[in-house]
């Protein structure tokens, strides 16, 4: 009995390591995208863990690097691989109240792979392919409610030798304007070659854009839940392998959290890898797709819209009852949902007077946003209010009065940087206002990594190089056109982006080097839940009325979008519909004129086009004279623009 129970012990452990075998051969470490274009290939080399992106049958990514340093073991070297899952088939199927896209489907291939390092603790990587990309994270098993920490994430990505890159510098902490960087709102590097380091030791930001061969490559994260810090790409890159970085000593929350730490369960943000064509890349959603659902809560309150601003072009002292009350009437006019009331407004205009204020605008069917200062003792700015929501007390007491007053919004600025407890903290001003029916702005403040998909009531982020630095030096006056050409491909790929667009007018300090066509052009580029419009009131009428007749129909939220022609910096049009109309905008940024023949077959012959274009000195608007087709012939001048907007009649 004793031999037949060994012999069926031997046959089973036999069993069990043909399973193994078969369970890690090649084939199975290998995940694919559902049209099988894209490919993560897994390998574990001399106990490493590591992979290659293949994309269409050619590498994209060298080997590249896995793993993470937790409580000293790095599992990033003397693991082995114990088994590999199934493939899952994904599907997830959501709406957005504001962005490129409605309603999303998102599919993709899942396969987890399960190691052990030698010290006998566990580590899974949890990889999705998708259509348009590669997602992957880390995942401790456990049940504790013990600190875990991590010092140093080893992931990598190992581009061939001839890649190019386009990528945004990150500021290193404390330095700028009162010390508030980071902030990402630094110009962007443009067709360098790999492996140049960053201007600073705080590396390179995210989104990151790349080309291998033919095929383009962006790097990002999101799936932020507080208990990880933003990263960034590092410093240097030797033969262009780059590696992810944590943010610099300063980026958290006073004696707070810098890098990860949490107790056990304890997944890490996805790593993000987009792949595919120009066209595959602009319009990705796997910002989102791969983003936390949303958090349950009544939405019926949000919503999407443009804003009055007086302090784009008016600055400190345009923040007054009068002045405020004139850019209500302003957005009223406009059929602007929203006016923004920025800095010092409780000095200058108090709490009771902006309750009058904000009966008014009700009066108007506009809601007003007030601007907040962040900050703790992590810089110097003296902006006010200051230090009013540091603390779930103090933003309960302030967001319920703001609620009590009737305020739409908050716009809260200066934020240290990217440590976890500040990414907390971020988190905790969402959730606190939306308990108070707020919706957010931030400004001085980190990427959003798909936090508006969890967090309905987050509108918009900063995080760019934005137009009030045009007002500041003619540096970045004469450097617009082509940062703008550089946006819709890194920075507002995924996330909204409070760029505060559209000045056709001049400038008071700078000459503005954009074409008044390019600036029509950037609110239907450009996406932001809110969008703030730079023009002022008293300028706006300085347009021709049937090109401000058209700024007053441009949507923010959009049913859809189509990369329709463009290269990063040089130029770039996209097309945006909502309900059955579509707006199609186009900027050049470079000095040069430019001849395009765009491909509009997409939208219904059915629909009657306009063009607003660049004349000889003023705006020309052509009503009714476009036809959709494969072939629509558009001259843009030298950092130029212009808009069709095809409509039914």
């Amino acid at each position: 009995m004793k031999q037949w129970l060994k012999h069926i012990a031997n046959i089973g452990l036999a069993g069990f390591l043909v399973l193994s075998f078969i369970a890690c051969s090649s084939g199975q470490k290998k995940v694919e995208s559902p049209n099988s274009n894209i490919s993560f290939n897994f390998i574990l080399d001399n106990n490493q863990p590591k992979y290659t992106a293949n994309y269409a049958d050619e590498m994209v990514l060298d080997t590249s690097q896995l793993g993470v340093v937790r409580d000293g073991i790095n599992f990033s070297k003397h693991v082995r691989l114990e088994s590999v899952s199934g493939s899952n088939m994904i599907t997830d199927n959501y709406t957005l109240l504001h962005g490129k896209q409605k309603a999303i489907s998102y599919k993709a291939n899942e396969k987890v792979y399960h190691l052990l390092h030698k010290s006998g603790h566990p580590i899974d990587i949890i990889v999705r392919v998708s259509n348009d990309g590669i997602g992957f994270r880390y995942h401790f098993l456990g049940d504790s409610d013990k600190t875990h920490h991590i010092t140093k994430e080893h992931t990598s990505f190992n581009f061939l030798e001839q890649s190019r890159a386009w990528l945004q510098p990150l500021a290193n902490v404390n330095t700028g304007f009162a010390q508030t960087n980071p902030s990402y709102e630094e110009h962007y590097k443009q067709n360098i070659s790999v492996g140049t380091p960053a201007p600073d030791s705080a590396g390179w930001a995210y989104p990151a854009l790349f080309k291998s061969n033919n095929t383009w490559v962006v790097i990002s994260e999101t799936g932020m839940d507080g208990t990880y810090p933003a990263t960034r790409l590092q410093q240097e890159s030797t033969n262009g392998n780059y590696s992810i970085g944590f943010p610099q000593e300063g980026e958290q929350f006073p004696g707070k959290a810098l890098d990860p730490q949490s107790n056990l369960p304890w997944t890490t943000p996805w790593r993000m890898v987009s792949i595919g064509g120009l066209e595959t890349i602009t319009e990705s959603t796997l910002g989102t797709d791969l983003a936390n659902p949303a958090v349950e809560m009544d939405t019926s309150w949000i919503k999407a819209g443009g804003a009055s601003w007086s302090w784009a072009k008016l600055k400190d002292p345009s923040v007054n009852y009068e002045d405020q009350k004139r850019f209500i009437d302003y957005a009223a006019d406009m059929g602007w949902e929203y006016t923004l009331v920025d800095v010092n407004w409780d000095q200058n205009i108090g709490y009771n007077r902006m309750a009058e204020l904000a009966d008014y605008a009700e009066s108007k069917d506009v809601g007003l946003f007030l601007w907040y200062n962040s900050s703790g003792s992590w810089n110097e700015t003296e902006y006010t209010p200051k230090s009013a929501l540091l603390s779930h007390e103090d933003r309960v007491d302030e967001f319920s009065r703001l609620q009590e007053m009737g305020i739409a919004g908050i716009k809260v600025d200066f934020f240290a940087g990217d440590g976890q407890s500040m990414m907390q903290y971020y988190i905790d001003v969402f959730e606190d206002a939306a308990d108070h029916e707020l919706l957010v702005n931030t400004h001085g403040t980190t990427l959003p990594r798909g936090w508006h998909r969890t967090y309905p009531n987050l509108m918009t982020m900063e995080s760019i190089k934005g137009f009030e630095f045009i007002t500041f030096e003619q540096v970045n006056a004469d450097r617009a056109a082509n940062h703008n050409a550089m946006l819709p491909f890194t920075r507002n790929l995924y996330s909204p982006m409070d760029y505060t667009p559209m000045s056709p007018t001049p400038l008071f300090n700078v000459e503005r080097k954009t074409t008044k066509a390019h600036e029509i052009a950037l609110p239907v580029l450009f996406t932001s839940g809110v969008q703030h419009y730079a023009e002022t009131a008293q300028r706006i009428n300085d347009i021709i009325p049937a090109v401000k007749d058209f700024i007053k129909t441009i949507p923010v939220a959009w049913d859809e979008m189509e990369f329709v022609e463009g290269s990063p910096g040089k130029e770039v049009v996209i097309a945006r519909r909502a309900g059955d109309n579509w707006f199609i905008a186009g900027i050049n940024g470079e000095q040069t004129t430019k001849e395009l023949i765009l491909d509009l077959s997409f939208i219904s012959k059915q629909l009657t086009g306009d063009l607003i274009r660049d004349g000889y000195e003023e705006l020309e608007y052509q009503a009714g004279e476009i036809t959709p087709s494969a072939s629509v012939p558009v001259a843009m001048k030298a950092n130029g623009g212009f808009v069709m907007y095809f409509r039914s009649e």
